[in-house]
C-alpha cells in the first residue's frame, strides 16, 4: 500500500512509521521542517515538506494514496485556536476531494462529541465534522484521552518546587495514552478494510491523579510527591507565568475543567473499547523516571 503520514516524526508518527515500513508499505511522511528530511528517508520513507495549509501541496501529495494518516498539529502561535484547527480540517478535507483518496485514519480526541466546553478539544470536534462530510470517503476517527508523554512538562515544577497538578483535584479521574499505543492503533487502522464515518477509542490505563501523583513520585524517588489541585485563576497565571501563549492558555484551563466535571469522558464511558493499550501508568512510570534523572 502506498500510505501519507502527517505529523513528520512526532510521538506518534515516527513509530507509525517505522511500523508501517517494516509491513512493507511505501510511506510518504509529511512535515514542514526540511531539516527533518533526512531522518525521515533514514526510515526508509519519503519526505514531502510544506504546509498543511498549502492545499494544492497536499492534493499532489495525497494522489495515488491508498490511505492517509491525518492529524492536526499543535500551534502555540495560533491567535484563534480553534479557527486554525478548522481551517487545517478544512485544508485536509479539500486534499482530500481532490487527490482522490478513499480511506482516512485522523487523530481525535476524547470529548470530541462537545462542541463547547473543552478548549483545545472543541477544535477537533470541528475536524471531526468537516471530514464526516466527504462523501465517498471511509475515514476513521481514532479518539486519543490524556497523552502520558504531557507529565513531562511538569518535570520543572516537580523539581524547583515538588510540585504536581492542574485545575482539577487530586480525586480527579484521568484516562491516558501513551502515543506508541496510538501509532500501533492507527498502523491497524490503515492496513484494515472498514467503511463509512467511525469512531475508536484508543486508551493505556485510567486512575486517579493522586493516583498518577503517587506511581510518579515512587518512580522518581519522591514517594511524597501528591498531586495539587489549583484554581482556574491559579493554573492560567502559572501557565502565563511560565510563558505559555494566553491562547493556548486558556483553552488549557478550558480543558481542565472538562476534565474537573467528568464530562469529557462521557462518550467515552458509552463505548469503551474491548482492548486497552500496552504501556500501563507503572511502564510510563519508569519512562518518566528515566527522562527526569538525564
Amino acid at each position: 500500500m502506498k500510505i501519507i503520514v502527517t505529523g513528520s516524526l512526532g510521538n506518534i508518527s515516527k513509530p507509525l512509521v517505522k511500523q508501517l515500513i517494516e509491513a512493507g508499505h511505501q510511506v510518504t511522511v509529511i512535515g514542514s521542517d526540511k531539516n527533518k528530511a533526512a531522518a525521515i528517508g533514514a526510515l526508509g520513507a519519503v519526505a514531502a515538506i510544506g504546509s498543511l495549509a498549502d492545499t494544492a501541496f497536499l492534493a499532489d501529495t495525497f494522489t495515488g494514496a491508498d490511505a492517509v494518516y491525518a492529524m492536526v498539529p499543535p500551534n502555540f502561535g495560533a491567535a484563534n485556536l480553534r479557527q486554525y484547527m478548522g481551517d487545517t480540517g478544512k485544508s485536509y478535507a479539500e486534499a482530500i476531494q481532490k487527490s482522490g483518496v478513499k480511506k482516512v485514519v485522523a487523530l481525535s480526541s476524547i470529548g470530541a462529541h462537545l462542541s463547547e466546553g473543552t478548549g483545545p478539544i472543541k477544535g477537533i470536534h470541528d475536524v471531526e465534522g468537516i471530514l464526516s462530510g466527504l462523501p465517498g470517503v471511509a475515514v476513521k476517527f481514532i479518539r486519543a484521552p490524556f497523552f502520558y508523554v504531557n507529565l513531562l512538562n511538569d518535570i520543572p515544577a516537580i523539581k524547583h518546587q515538588g510540585i504536581l497538578g492542574s485545575n482539577y483535584p487530586a480525586d480527579a479521574r484521568l484516562v491516558m495514552v501513551h502515543p506508541r499505543d496510538i501509532a500501533d492503533a492507527v498502523a491497524e487502522e490503515l492496513q484494515a478494510d472498514f467503511t463509512g464515518k467511525s469512531v475508536r477509542y484508543i486508551v493505556s490505563d485510567e486512575s486517579t491523579t493522586a493516583q498518577v501523583a503517587t506511581a510518579l513520585g515512587k518512580a522518581i524517588g519522591k514517594p511524597e510527591l501528591q498531586w495539587t489541585g489549583f484554581s482556574d485563576e491559579q493554573a492560567l497565571q502559572g501557565m502565563l507565568q511560565h510563558g505559555l501563549p494566553p491562547e493556548m492558555a486558556k483553552n488549557f484551563v478550558e480543558m481542565g475543567t472538562a476534565v474537573r466535571s467528568g464530562i469529557i469522558w462521557e462518550d467515552y464511558d458509552l463505548h469503551k473499547p474491548a482492548q486497552s493499550g500496552k504501556v500501563k501508568l507503572e511502564d510510563f512510570a519508569r519512562e518518566f523516571a528515566e527522562i527526569y534523572n538525564s
